[in-house]
């Protein structure tokens, strides 16, 4: 896609959002159908929408998506790129209209660190011509960390401190850029410790317990009110408290909720005292309530169903948070906060429990609703909005070019083999009956789908397929056990988990004179795709498309580059298991892989070698398979792991989306 068109192009795919120090701009990153990235500039007025702007570099050129952005005042955004220890900072301007290139590139500074990050400056300090517009933090193997303030015109940039140990974090402690906490990470303990920029200096923040790890979240420089998260009270939680104001930290019950993540996003000061925003993370979707901790209240702010962006700024205009949902492409949602409470929770009802397959409606039905989750406040289930309340608005969320809607899905708990599995559904209340399903497993394994936009499964939907995602076993957002489940058995609960669902759903199609599930997978999800196309019984799996599938995770720790295999190490990925099942490789169970195959994987995956692939289509081309008729290989040319989301992705998706429900691999 050419630079002049990509700018015309409304975003499918957002990310890394990032806010100016003062509120007036915003960035992420963006992509449109083709997948190719660039940085978004969003200006956010007082009043009125927030209304993006494309930085589309000239030449042709995409970003990666694992680019820092930090949005700075004037509209522009600092980059960091990163290729192995090299990291260039530019900075990106949007031109006046009708000039060429229409994004202005400045090259400020370039980096040799193994690690980088970028940090904005806070909203008081010094501006104009020459000033600094960042921080960047260098981390190397010593290991120390090495600050300096980076310039937006591109002077050198200006060490300001060299401290021992590895650093994370970073909060503002003044609003003129001279006090930085920062989380160092020394002898096992993560603890905030003070950075003073003016002379380098290093002073202890946070010293709770006697090996706590102690973290500043939120701090307000003005009335020293603070948002710690600690393990000291004997778990990891959340507590606030003054800072320097005599009276111990508090960490009450209401921020501890077990199995939900409470992350606080923004805080600001009001009539009845510090505001704190806090988005709870559970399962597939997210919520966000308001804590004040001066009446010790935590309450809902009723927002639609799906997924919150983790980051926000406060303003007088509005509360901006990222958001999305399966039908509304990422964007950013404007919140007036006192008008959300006035609004209140929808009357309560009672929570889901787990639906066998056997219950699963068959006829035909308007999309769900996003499940049911019974959330701190709550003494019973209270539904989620399915309408936009007052006091919310969502600015910039792509609409589909043929004037249509995107198809929405729905949060369902399914059955499991030891316990209920959350899903994420495309294809209504009758999704069990579409003519053509499709199972899908996500990558990770540390991972989960979302109640979020997905441009593959929106591409699915469109042809006409239901999609069950569950996330299984060893999926994150459920609480440790769930998470850990896996740990040193990759292909073992999770495994279970997925023939279980297979055999349940294939049974329930049967008895309809219904196909069976199609699977599909990538990354991790990939090996557990293959897995169980290999295990399952012939009848229960009706094709299978995997997306950069690694074989083992022996095999992945014999090819891998070095921060994969210790991935796979700390996650247990080599062990064997030891059951009736045998060896979990795939090369090994290749005979028994009878369904209609389509292998996809990019030529430069940098975390699953592309030989892991190559080496199965040997294998299946030794024991007698026929390309093109048994099977299909497709190497995409220039493409890493995340060959789904980059340059000419578009084109995979409607690749997989027709393989998933024709079964023709040529």
């Amino acid at each position: 896609m050419n630079v002049v068109i990509r700018a015309a192009t409304q975003a499918l795919r957002r990310l890394s959002f990032t806010f100016a120090a003062d509120g007036s701009h915003a960035a992420c990153l963006a992509s449109a159908a083709d997948g190719g990235w660039y940085a978004e500039s969003w200006r956010l007025p007082a009043t009125g929408p927030a209304v993006p702007t494309a930085l589309a570099l000239p030449g042709n050129r995409s970003e990666h998506l694992r680019s820092q952005l930090v949005a700075l005042p004037d509209g522009s955004v600092l980059v960091g790129r990163h290729d192995g220890e090299r990291h260039e900072l530019v900075k990106l301007t949007a031109a006046p209209p009708g000039a060429e290139p229409a994004t202005r590139e400045i090259p400020l500074a370039t980096f040799r660190r193994p690690g980088l990050r970028l940090l904005p400056l806070p909203s008081d300090a010094p501006a104009g011509p020459g000033a600094p517009v960042a921080v960047a933090l260098g981390s190397d193997t010593r290991p120390a960390t090495t600050v300096w303030l980076v310039h937006g015109d591109g002077r050198e940039p200006r060490q300001v401190a060299e401290v021992p140990g590895l650093h994370g974090g970073g909060v503002w402690l003044d609003r003129t850029g001279a006090l930085l906490a920062l989380d160092r990470v020394a002898d096992g303990i993560v603890r905030s410790v003070v950075l003073d920029l003016r002379s380098g200096a290093v002073t202890p923040l946070l010293e709770i317990g006697e090996r706590s790890n102690d973290r500043l979240a939120l701090f307000d420089p003005d009335s020293r009110f603070a948002m710690v998260r600690s393990d000291a009270p004997g778990s990891d939680r959340l507590g606030w408290g003054v800072l320097g104001g005599g009276e111990p930290l508090r960490f009450p019950e209401r921020l501890h909720v077990a199995g939900m993540f409470l992350r606080p996003v923004a805080l600001r000061s009001a009539a009845d005292g510090v505001r704190v925003a806090i988005q709870i993370d559970h399962g597939a979707g997210s919520s966000l309530a308001l804590w004040r901790p001066a009446a010790g209240r935590l309450d809902p702010l009723p927002v639609p169903p799906g997924r919150l962006g983790a980051v926000a700024h406060w303003s007088d205009a509005a509360l901006r948070m990222p958001y999305s949902a399966p039908d509304h492409p990422a964007a950013l949602a404007g919140l007036d906060v006192d008008a959300l409470l006035a609004h209140g929770p929808a009357a309560p009802e009672s929570g889901p429990s787990p639906l066998p397959l056997q219950l699963a409606p068959l006829g035909s039905g308007l999309p769900g609703p996003g499940r049911d989750t019974v959330l701190p406040w709550q003494s019973g289930g209270t539904r989620t909005p399915r309408t936009a309340p007052p006091g919310w608005q969502l600015d910039g969320s792509t609409q589909p070019g043929d004037g249509g809607r995107w198809h929405p899905a729905q949060s369902l708990e399914l059955a499991g083999p030891a316990g209920p599995l959350e899903a994420v559904v495309y294809g209504g209340e009758a999704w069990l009956s579409s003519p053509h399903l499709v199972l899908a497993l996500h990558g990770g394994p540390a991972d989960a789908w979302r109640l979020e936009f997905d441009p593959a499964l929106q591409r699915m939907a469109a042809e006409g397929l239901a999609v069950v995602a569950p996330n299984q076993r060893g999926s994150t957002g459920y609480g440790v056990a769930h998470a850990m489940a896996i740990r040193g058995s990759w292909g073992g609960p999770d495994l279970d988990d997925i023939l279980y669902l297979l055999d349940g759903i294939a049974g329930q199609r049967a008895a309809l004179g219904l196909e069976p599930p199609a699977l599909f997978g990538v990354s991790y999800g990939a090996f557990l795709a293959l897995l169980a196309a290999a295990h399952a019984p012939t009848e229960h799996v009706a094709r299978c498309a995997v997306v950069a599938p690694f074989l083992s995770g022996a095999r992945l720790l014999a090819e891998a580059a070095a921060p994969v295999r210790a991935l796979t190490t700390r996650l247990g990925g080599g062990e064997p298991i030891a059951d009736a099942r045998g060896p979990r490789d795939v090369l090994q169970l290749a005979h028994r892989l009878s369904a209609p195959l389509l292998v996809v994987h990019g030529d430069r995956d940098e975390v699953v070698p592309v030989s892991q692939s190559r080496s199965l289509r040997h294998e299946l081309l030794r024991i007698g398979r026929t390309e093109g008729a048994d099977f299909r290989y497709v190497e995409a040319a220039g493409s890493g792991h995340e060959v789904l989301a980059e340059d000419g992705a578009a084109v995979l998706h409607e690749l997989l989306a027709a393989f998933l429900r024709t079964g023709r691999p040529g």
